[in-house]
């Protein structure tokens, strides 16, 4: 398989117009190379010349439902059933993982850099070194009656992104 897309160099991508035969099932293959050199070899039922990127969408919808399910909110450990209350549930954790992803990129860009470990990837992912700041500030706020941590993250969601020590 890996010899039909030899030649892509790293981030580009290609697709096969035609089915290929692979364990007995005619299916139509996309593939991109990654930038760390591997193969990424997506098949579907049907032709779709936008393939990569709609798997792509997918993916990130796949790691925002891991992230409130079981990496960080539980949202499953509520046990709601009423629809109106998991809407308004889903609706506030949205806002939390966009406050914690937000929060962890600036950590990460501004003050201090995710470890990267030595296959290549983030130790932890931005949404997790977000979150457990977030979790930290406010606890600091309510156990501590310290403001500082809670008010660079307010800043953070206001916008204001691009500094170490941000002011409201």
């Amino acid at each position: 398989m890996s010899d039909l897309f030899r030649d892509l160099k790293a981030t580009e991508q290609c697709y096969r117009k035609r089915r290929v035969l692979i364990t007995g099932i005619k299916v139509y293959i996309s593939a991109l190379r990654l930038d760390d050199g591997e193969l990424l070899i997506l098949a579907s039922p049907q032709f779709n010349a936008l393939a990569v990127q709609d798997y792509a969408l997918r993916w990130e919808i796949e790691t925002l439902f891991s992230c409130l399910k079981g990496r960080g909110f539980n949202l499953e450990d509520t046990r709601l059933t009423d629809p109106s209350r998991v809407k308004k549930l889903v609706a506030v954790l949205a806002v939390g993982f966009c406050w914690s992803y937000l929060t962890g990129e600036w950590r990460h860009d501004v003050v201090k850099p995710i470890r990267i470990k030595n296959h290549g990837r983030l130790s932890q992912s931005v949404f997790r070194y977000g979150l457990d700041f977030v979790q930290m500030a406010i606890q600091q706020l309510m156990v501590l009656k310290n403001k500082e941590n809670f008010m660079q993250i307010l800043a953070v969601l206001r916008g204001k992104y691009g500094e170490k020590n941000l002011k409201l």
